[in-house]
């Protein structure tokens, strides 16, 4: 063989040694430059402008920046949590407006890009059954919110009644994940990554179960 092709060739991998690493999906790029505002100045406004898109566009939850927000500065975790509140219920209202005004066009483009078509076949018959208890469960739990928010707008929820229960679903969500950090720190955010979407789902279970009882009874 050639000794000039083989110093030329790429030089094979170590026995034992770990593969190269992928180069990080869209998705974890996207995760990390959430997260890298909370190192900024800018992090409350990055907060407040995450939280507005996600309700109805982006695909990262505003709860990731939240948890790193509060645990850099527990003393202020409502203040973050009502900036989070306040920027989603607004987000809320403008994927509502999408809803309402461009549900043709641009709301069936942001459902087809989630692969949410199921999640909206079915949105309907339980605004039928639950009406505004329907938006509740999607503002407090795992749930796309957004697909909602579209909905809502879709089939002309009352504005004020959305609104409302959007605050306070989305409140109750986020100043119960920031009261925890304030409380227990970092083994909480632990907690929260494995298990709040499972509580949430739980917590959910648990209300529509009361709120059946009470209309048996």
């Amino acid at each position: 063989m050639d000794p000039r092709s083989a110093a030329s060739d790429p030089p094979l991998p170590a026995a034992g040694a770990a593969p190269p690493k992928r180069r990080a999906g869209i998705h974890r790029r996207m995760y990390d430059w959430v997260l890298h505002w909370a190192a900024t100045p800018y992090g409350v406004a990055a907060l407040f402008l995450i939280a507005l898109v996600e309700s109805s566009v982006f695909p990262i939850p505003p709860d990731v920046l939240l948890i790193a927000m509060v645990l850099s500065a527990r003393t202020r975790w409502l203040w973050f949590a009502t900036v989070c509140t306040v920027g989603s219920v607004l987000g809320g209202l403008l994927g509502y407006l999408i809803g309402m005004t461009l549900m043709d066009t641009v709301g069936q483009a942001i459902i087809r890009f989630y692969h949410a078509e199921k999640y909206y076949a079915t949105v309907e018959e339980w605004y039928k059954q639950y009406d505004y208890w329907i938006v509740f469960i999607a503002a407090f739990s795992p749930i796309p919110y957004k697909v909602f928010t579209i909905a809502s707008g879709a089939f002309h929820m009352n504005v004020l009644g959305f609104a409302g229960v959007s605050l306070v679903g989305r409140g109750a969500r986020f100043i119960l994940v920031a009261f925890l950090l304030y409380l227990l720190g970092e083994p909480v955010k632990r907690f929260i990554d494995r298990y709040f979407d499972l509580l949430a789902i739980l917590f959910v279970v648990l209300l529509v179960g009361g709120f059946v009882i009470l209309k048996v009874l």
